[in-house]
């Protein structure tokens, strides 16, 4: 009764599962509110259409929270994006995702993730980090921002094998 009650005060219970043509607005409202450059509706269609694409979405109840977006060549494999919308942050919730998400792309045959996350994001690179990611290169002035600041960029990789 206690953990029925706890999930319902939390919103309900988190689930991950394969997003679809008709998550694409949510995915690019949380992915705009989330970055300094948002993707679009059109983009999230594009890429939840693409077979080698894998995309996510994190439900909490019946609200679509967050998404994983990955890029698949090979055996190797891309984040492109991952993100978890501000009011849910701090619950362990993007652990959650990142972490079944890396388990359907080791089901896919995929061995070698990379990432790039901002060198100054460090709720990121704390999750990243903590999820077994290694720093492997550096991209000086990769990201560009609003105000015309650049900021670096750090390539990270898990290996699943």
């Amino acid at each position: 009764m206690m953990r029925w009650l706890s999930e319902w005060w939390r919103g309900g219970t988190a689930a991950v599962e394969p997003a679809s043509v008709r998550d694409a607005a949510r995915l690019a409202q949380l992915h705009g509110a989330s970055f300094a450059r948002g993707w679009g509706e059109g983009e999230f269609e594009g890429m939840v259409s693409e077979r080698n694409t894998l995309v996510h979405r994190l439900r909490q109840g019946r609200r679509t929270v967050g998404f994983a977006v990955s890029r698949i060549g090979a055996d190797e494999a891309e984040i492109l994006s991952i993100a978890v919308d501000e009011a849910y942050r701090g619950r362990g919730l993007s652990r959650t995702l990142l972490m079944t998400h890396l388990g359907h792309l080791a089901g896919r045959g995929v061995r070698t993730i990379f990432l790039e996350v901002e060198e100054n994001n460090q709720p990121a690179r704390r999750l990243y980090e903590g999820a077994g990611f290694v720093v492997v290169g550096r991209r000086e002035r990769y990201y560009k921002q609003p105000d015309g600041e650049h900021l670096n960029a750090l390539l990270m990789r898990r290996d699943l094998s």
